[in-house]
Formats: structure tokens, C-alpha cells, sequence
């Protein structure tokens, strides 16, 4: 009786010992993912909020404290709001062009097929070039001395001989989307076709059978569940619009008169160009940062409520 009260005892400190067995190798498991976004990601962002309180010079260093000041000269920075709506007029018209590109292409290359797989490659190659090599190639081609694209144009009479593309902050605003819209839309089209390809074909071929339209169908039955995947391209997209910074600094620099001045040149400008203040540049910083957190909360908020 004495032993088998014993065995029955040992059960639960045996399956107790073995949780904390399993509970220790999980923690050692995750423990390495923990020590990167530590170092990685905790880390900067305390460093970035500690230089945008202090007076923190490129050369010379941390010089103290000066809340609010850096925050107060960022906003009173002549260039601070026009950046701002120079980003967002950017970032709106090349989430529209990417997103109706991206869904477009990919519903025509959607179907397995010869000449589908053909294009599929010469959508998909501009995205293998890098976005600075992108620029660089078209910076060539805009080019009034090397480039064939102001030639075209001063030949139909759109504009003067020997004049630019990037000489006015509206041509060099679309000349810059063109970019973009060139590298990225391939990749829009990828993640696109990822999302019609998970469209269960059985709900076509019954709206077919319903006598559906082409037009009623894209509409009643594509887009609703499209909706998650338009609105994981919708956050990379803004995302990636707001701290738009290459193609800008290769076409334009800014100019011409800071009119494609982007939130993060801004930023490079305070740090290493004009102010080469740090603590200014840490503070936009925090700005765009802050701004977002908010902006992909609302956009993840819309897709949990589309998918319910």
C-alpha cells in the first residue's frame, strides 16, 4: 500500500520537473531572438529618444539636455511643413499608382500559361535591380546630355531643347514616381497574385453558373477577399512612400529650390548637411516614427475589420 501511494506521488513531481524542463529550453530557444530586438531594436530607440531631448552635436557630442528645444526648432524649421506635404502628396499618388498597377497585372497573369510566365518575368525583372542602381539608370536617361528621354520630348514639343526633366519640382515629382512605379510594381503584382491564387476556384465557377459578369464578379466576389492582402500591400506601401529618401537624394537632391525636399532628406539634412545637429534629427525622427506607429495601427485596425 506504502509503494503504491509512493508512485502515485511521483507522478505529479515527475510531469512538474518536465515542465520546467520544457519551460527552460523554450527560454533558451527564444532567448536569442530577445537579445535582437533588444540590441537591435529597444536599444536605438532609446538612444533616439535620448538624442532628441539633448543638444547633441555631429562632432561634438552630447552637451546635455535641451527639452523641448529640438522638438520647437523642427517644427518652426522652414522646410518642416512643406516636407511634410510634399511626403504625403508623394506617398498618396504612388500608393494609387502601385496598388491599381499591382492588382491589375497580377489578374492578368493570374492563369498558368505560356505567354502568362513570359510576362510574369518582365514584370517581375525591374524588381531585381536595386532601388539606388534604379535611380542611377534613370538619372541616366533624364539626363539632357546622355539621355534619350529629353530628346523624345523636346522632339513632340513638350518641352524645350536642352531643358531637363528634373528642372521643375512638379516634372521632377512624376519623373521620380515613374521610378518607382517602374521598380516596384512587379512586386506589388507578385504579392497580388498570392492573393487571388488563395480565391477558392469553386466560387467563380458558381457565379458563372449564376450568370455573373466579368465586372460582377471582380466586384462581388475578387476585391472583398482581396481585402487583407490590398491592405498588407497598402501598409508596405505608405510605409515605404514616407521614408522615401534614395530616389530623391540620387534624382533631385531636394531641389530644385528644396520642392522635393522628402520628411527623411529633412532628416539627413539635419545630421549631416546643413545643421549637422543630431538631436534636430533625432527628433524628426521620433516625429516620423511616432507618426507611423499610428498611421500602420489604423491600417492593421481596417484589415482585422475586413476580415471578420
Amino acid at each position: 500500500m506504502s509503494s503504491v501511494s509512493k508512485s502515485a506521488a511521483a507522478v505529479p513531481e515527475h510531469k512538474s520537473t518536465a515542465k520546467a524542463q520544457a519551460f527552460r529550453r523554450g527560454i533558451l530557444y527564444a532567448l536569442p531572438d530577445w537579445v535582437m530586438i533588444i540590441v537591435l531594436f529597444f536599444v536605438p530607440i532609446v538612444l533616439l529618444v535620448i538624442m532628441a531631448c539633448s543638444r547633441w552635436s555631429l562632432l561634438g557630442g552630447n552637451r546635455g539636455t535641451n527639452f523641448p528645444d529640438n522638438f520647437t526648432k523642427v517644427f518652426e524649421h522652414k522646410l518642416f511643413w512643406p516636407s511634410i506635404g510634399f511626403t504625403l502628396e508623394y506617398t498618396v499618388i504612388v500608393t494609387i499608382f502601385l496598388l491599381v498597377l499591382g492588382l491589375g497585372m497580377a489578374l492578368i497573369v493570374q492563369e498558368s500559361s505560356k505567354w502568362n510566365n513570359v510576362l510574369r518575368t518582365c514584370f517581375l525583372l525591374p524588381s531585381a535591380t536595386g532601388l539606388a542602381s534604379a535611380s542611377l539608370l534613370f538619372y541616366a536617361l533624364y539626363s539632357p546630355q546622355v539621355g534619350p528621354v529629353t530628346k523624345i520630348l523636346s522632339s513632340l514639343g513638350l518641352m524645350q531643347e536642352g531643358g531637363s526633366v528634373l528642372a521643375t519640382g512638379q516634372s521632377a515629382l512624376w519623373a521620380t514616381i515613374i521610378v518607382i512605379v517602374w521598380r516596384f510594381s512587379g512586386y506589388y503584382m507578385l504579392l497580388m497574385m498570392i492573393g487571388l491564387q488563395a480565391i477558392p476556384g469553386d466560387l467563380y465557377e458558381a457565379a458563372r453558373m449564376d450568370g455573373a459578369g466579368t465586372w460582377r464578379i471582380f466586384r462581388s466576389i475578387t476585391l472583398p477577399l482581396m481585402k487583407p492582402t490590398i491592405v498588407m500591400c497598402l501598409v508596405y506601401c505608405v510605409t515605404g512612400s514616407i521614408l522615401a529618401f534614395d530616389q530623391f537624394f540620387i534624382l533631385t537632391k531636394g531641389g530644385p529650390n528644396n520642392s522635393t525636399m522628402t520628411v527623411v532628406q529633412l532628416i539627413y539634412n539635419f545630421a549631416f548637411d546643413s545643421k549637422k545637429d543630431l538631436g534636430m534629427a533625432a527628433a524628426l525622427s521620433l516625429i516620423v516614427l511616432i507618426a507611423l506607429v499610428i498611421i500602420n495601427s489604423i491600417q492593421m485596425r481596417g484589415m482585422r475589420d475586413n476580415t471578420k
